[in-house]
């Protein structure tokens, strides 16, 4: 299977609605419209092909580069690729899930997510706290910087209610997952949650809601799951 029969058959399932959907989370032109489980049945039919994904993701299509996310493999990602890979996502599904996603589970995901976090630029911080917080999701504790999440953790207090839209939802993301993942740190993230209160983010046309980040980390340690590492950040 080539990239030119891939987007043929991503045409085709494509369908107006899910399209319309799509775009109202923001995701740009060109997209036709595929449902994930769809994507998901040509990443098990083509397999991890790494190349076929790099040219996928280079069609600009959203479907296409979607589906590239799933198929890449992450240990052939090096940083040059990812940061050219969030440079060309102009969809926010891609610079805040695709990418983060790929860079997390590559040996670079710390150091890309404190390069892109301390950016001015809206889709490189996000990419970063999204990035940061998959890594912790996956990474066993002994293997973090237990004082650098601590840091960042309070970053993500006194500067969220001033950062961009985008990333105050990222901030509060990646406050959820240290307070889920990283037991030693599970109370520290809900205290840091605490004071930073409700988190005002515009999410435009949708009904999706900015998660409350104790009562998500409260209802994961009462269902006795804190510190439970999730096998890989891509799903």
């Amino acid at each position: 299977m080539n990239a030119q029969e891939v987007l043929e058959q991503l045409q085709s399932l494509g369908s107006d609605r899910y399209r319309n959907t799509l775009m109202k989370h923001g995701v740009q032109e060109p997209v036709y419209g595929v449902k994930i489980e769809d994507l998901k049945k040509i990443q098990k039919a083509a397999g991890n092909d790494h190349e076929l994904a790099l040219k996928l993701y280079d069609t600009g299509v959203y479907d296409a580069m979607y589906l590239a996310g799933l198929m890449a493999d992450p240990e052939k990602m090096t940083k040059t690729l990812l940061r050219k890979w969030l440079q060309l996502a102009t969809s926010p599904t891609l610079q805040e899930y695709t990418v983060p996603f790929l860079a997390a589970e590559s040996r670079y995901g710390r150091d890309l997510a404190l390069e892109w976090m301390t950016s001015t630029k809206e889709n490189l911080a996000v990419a970063g706290w999204a990035t940061m917080g998959s890594l912790v999701s996956i990474t066993p504790d002994e293997k973090l910087n237990v004082n650098e999440l601590k840091q960042l953790l309070k970053q993500a207090r006194t500067q969220i209610h001033h950062a961009p839209n985008r990333v105050r939802y990222w901030m509060n993301n990646f406050v959820i997952s240290v307070g889920c993942y990283v037991e030693a740190l599970s109370e520290t993230a809900i205290k840091t949650a605490e004071k930073i209160g409700k988190v005002e983010v515009d999410m435009g046309e949708t009904a999706c809601k900015v998660p409350d980040a104790v009562a998500y980390i409260q209802k994961v340690e009462k269902r006795g799951t804190i510190g439970k590492k999730r096998k890989a950040a891509r799903c």
